[in-house]
């Protein structure tokens, strides 16, 4: 009897365990950029699977911190990090879904797509060397509009932000006295303007200050009706923020030559490509120290590379195409362990 008793205590056990793993959730923070999308994803894989995905929308520094302290299951980030920073820490980087930084304004009379602006011409904005929106280099730029003599107030993201870097690393690719001056990073000293918190406090802030010009990720330019600024972009073609814009520019990405998938996507060739692109690229643990969380991240990410396709496009951002989701499965296969195994096995 004690030992029917036993074997069934061991069952039980075992079958809490397999419940507890097939229902663990999932934990993440970083990217604001990717936040729309992540969003999307996770109602509909929770609805197909019943795992929840617990995202915190703090921006690509304070994920890069969470998961380097192994507080979240991954981290997301639109600024990639280097290779060696990547070996120091532990971890793997994977680009999840790419998307288009966009400028928005708020000046009266102007709509969505009405204002047209290029490289130096932003760069200087932010410098704070042009103040006024008549200014003749804006001028010059849209001979058919009529332009207020207003103050410029240019509005930048306060914390650690992917967006900020993608932002940053296009201007001082345009701009050598902005590269000099104020350099491509995630968080930099800006010379002018007002600070705010994640897209959404960018793009806040720009909604409510007449005058305003900010950068966010399209979804949130799409999502709030603002009014985005056309591009000027390196072949002087005149596009506008669109998925095939963004296609365009990824079009150029050779993920297979670049290490440890580091790949920045700004101020591409081609006629129709949108020059401020980028990637949000998740971090994750080679050795992670909750195994099932870190399984169900990677079947959460595969479930999104096949079949979140369709909701990536319908909010302009670009899927990652089937040769790079071979490489990423790849480095899953040979990267992520527990107790010498790999937590992800390719088919």
């Amino acid at each position: 009897m004690k030992k029917i008793v036993t074997k069934m205590a061991a069952a039980l056990c075992g079958l809490m365990l397999s419940l507890s793993v097939m229902a663990t959730d999932i934990s993440g923070a970083g990217s604001t950029f990717a936040y729309p999308i992540f969003s999307k994803w996770a109602e509909a894989y929770k609805e197909k699977t019943g795992i929840n995905l617990n995202y915190q929308s703090i921006g690509s520094g304070g994920g890069i911190k969470q998961i380097k302290a192994a507080t979240v299951t991954f981290g997301a980030s639109d600024k990639p990090l280097e290779p060696k920073e990547l070996i120091d820490a532990g971890l793997i980087q994977f680009p999840a879904v790419i998307g288009g930084v966009v400028p928005v304004v708020n000046i009266a009379g102007i709509k969505a797509g009405d204002l047209v602006l290029d490289g130096p011409t932003l760069a200087s904005i932010y410098l704070g060397e042009i103040t006024k929106w008549n200014d003749p280099r804006i001028k010059a730029l849209n001979p058919k509009l009529t332009l207020p003599n207003q103050g410029i107030a240019p509005a930048y993201r306060s914390d650690g932000s992917g967006t900020t870097f993608l932002f940053t690393y296009y201007l001082s690719e345009v701009s050598p006295t902005f590269k000099t001056k104020i350099g491509a990073n995630a968080s930099v000293e800006w010379p002018i303007g007002i600070g705010a918190k994640g897209n959404e406090g960018v793009a806040g802030m720009t909604t409510q200050t007449l005058g305003s010009i900010g950068y966010v990720e399209y979804a949130f330019a799409k999502q709030n009706k603002m009014a985005y600024v056309q591009m000027k972009n390196k072949d002087g073609k005149i596009v506008a923020p669109e998925a095939t814009a963004f296609q365009a520019a990824a079009a150029n990405a050779d993920w297979a030559k670049a290490d440890n998938y580091y790949l920045v996507l700004t101020n591409q060739v081609g006629a129709k490509s949108w020059p401020i692109t980028g990637a949000t690229f998740v971090l994750m643990h080679k050795t992670p120290k909750v195994a099932a969380e870190s399984a169900e991240a990677l079947k959460f990410f595969n479930w999104s590379y096949t079949n979140g396709n369709e909701i990536a496009a319908s909010m302009d951002y670009v899927p990652m195409p089937a040769n790079v989701v071979k490489l990423v499965q790849k480095t899953w296969a040979t990267s992520v362990m527990a107790d010498g195994k790999a937590l992800w096995t390719t088919k």
